[in-house]
């Protein structure tokens, strides 16, 4: 078997990638159908994986898989997040001729560690259709927010809250199986206020050096006076004591390595903690930094830095 599809999505309930991946001699191809866009690499190993978002879980309930093309340094350099069947992903690697590494019940850091380690040139395929950026969808979704808002008024100066709630309930789901979400704010009006309020408070958080990152997260932040939190959305999916002992949060380092940008939590003396790549405003890190008594450091990283910082960070967050 040359080819292969993935069966499922990523996680339980995201919808199914449309990713064709194909191998000639060695030669692994990945072309995302939903764009048209087609990866080639020669790997060293594929790499089957299966992680938890939230660092605390014990129990892979919310685990995001996929499969990765990892270099001979051990670098990712392609990931493709879905749900790829173990059977006929071994006789793929089997046929292509390239190493299959099963991760799927290696710990949770571990597989995160790795995932975050990108090789120069990195990519992700998703296999998901682009959000249209159609300009009529604004007004039209603030209209029907608009809309939603006086129906719910309107029924519940009625008295009559639980029609509501089952007709906003049943709008969800057919937005949903429509894949319409840009409507969703039709049967959630409150989020025509919730969004941009919150967005615009973490923007006001973000200047005051309270906290770092996009809205959405990987964002840090510091709610006790001595643990650092990163937080994606409504979720703390790792916490680190802050301290100058060994193992605590001691510094910031931004790096860039070739085309590669990311983040390194940092004890006193070194050691890598936690590994965010991406890009990070070094003018917000300074702020944050300075406001939570960290040490920043922003530099360009050597090919043996880069490689020895990921081989020893314990945890990250890809």
């Amino acid at each position: 078997m040359k080819e292969i599809l993935p069966v499922a999505g990523a996680t339980k309930s995201s919808r199914c990638p449309k990713i064709r991946l194909t191998s000639d001699d060695g030669l692994l191809t990945a072309t995302d159908q939903a764009s048209g866009h087609s990866v080639r690499v020669r790997p060293d190993r594929l790499y089957h994986y299966s992680h938890d978002v939230d660092a605390d879980q014990k129990r892979k309930s919310h685990a995001v898989q996929g499969v990765a093309a990892l270099g001979a340094d051990g670098l990712v350099l392609l990931d493709l997040p879905g749900d790829w069947h173990a059977p006929h992903l071994r006789e793929f690697s089997q046929a292509a001729g390239i190493p299959l590494v099963d991760a799927r019940d290696r710990p949770s850091a571990e597989v995160r560690a790795v995932l975050a380690g990108r090789a120069p040139g990195w990519q992700r395929l998703r296999g998901l259709p682009l959000p249209s950026q159609a300009k009529w969808r604004k007004p039209v979704a603030i209209c029907a927010g608009v809309a939603g808002l006086g129906l719910m008024v309107y029924l519940g100066t009625l008295g009559m809250w639980g029609a509501w709630r089952g007709l906003s309930s049943l709008g969800r789901m057919l937005v949903d199986v429509l894949e319409a979400k840009w409507l969703m704010v039709a049967f959630s009006p409150a989020l025509l206020v919730i969004r941009p309020v919150l967005a615009r408070m973490h923007r006001r958080r973000t200047k005051r050096g309270t906290v770092l990152g996009p809205p959405g997260g990987p964002y840090l932040n510091q709610r006790s006076h001595n643990k650092l939190y990163i937080t994606a959305g409504n979720t703390d999916i790792a916490k680190l004591r802050l301290g100058e002992s060994p193992g605590q949060a001691f510094s910031l380092l931004l790096y860039r390595y070739e085309d590669l940008t990311g983040l390194f939590i940092l004890d006193r003396f070194g050691k890598a903690l936690h590994h965010l790549p991406g890009s990070w405003s070094a003018e917000d890190a300074h702020r944050f930094a300075e406001r939570h008594g960290l040490v920043l450091a922003a530099h360009r990283v050597s090919r043996e830095e880069y490689l020895d910082l990921t081989k020893a960070t314990p945890e990250a967050t890809p």
